[in-house]
């Protein structure tokens, strides 16, 4: 698990649940490019998504994140587990969560949207449109969306 902020900063972090060094990479330049700056946390497997999960479950928990960006094929444990596991802590049920994965399969959409996420994105391949992916989430989930839970004081 990695943190690429400051462990004091303001506002809750995003946690990216990403195995693909590429897709991590264009992540992280796509919220600087849209100056997105709540602290970002990223697990590389499912296992280690959920026990960050198991170790963060109040909502007064400076790490509790604001959204999930949440891929679906992972090594150990795959985004559907990671996902049942989430939605089973009654503080993670609030927790927003974003499908971010290459599958268009009617079958992990609908699984996906019936364990409670939030949104379900297939990544776009591309940096530029990858981009622009994240400058929606940006629009919505961070500057539009009320979050479940109040930035942490510090």
């Amino acid at each position: 698990m990695n943190s690429t902020s400051p462990p004091h900063s303001s506002l809750r972090p995003i946690l990216v649940v990403e195995d693909n060094d590429m897709d991590l990479d264009f992540c992280m330049q796509a919220f600087e490019e849209h100056a997105i700056i709540n602290p970002v946390i990223a697990c590389r497997d499912g296992e280690e998504a959920m026990r960050f999960i198991d170790t963060h479950c109040s909502p007064e928990d400076v790490q509790l994140p604001l959204l999930v960006l949440l891929d679906l094929r992972l090594p150990k444990v795959d985004g559907i587990e990671v996902l049942r596991h989430a939605r089973q802590h009654p503080v993670w049920k609030k927790v927003p969560f974003i499908m971010l994965t290459t599958s268009r399969e009617n079958s992990d959409v609908d699984q996906a949207y019936q364990l409670g996420v939030n949104s379900y994105i297939v990544k776009p391949v591309d940096f530029p449109a990858f981009a622009e992916v994240v400058k929606q989430i940006k629009m919505f989930w961070i500057l539009t969306n009320e979050p479940p839970f109040t930035a942490p004081r510090g």
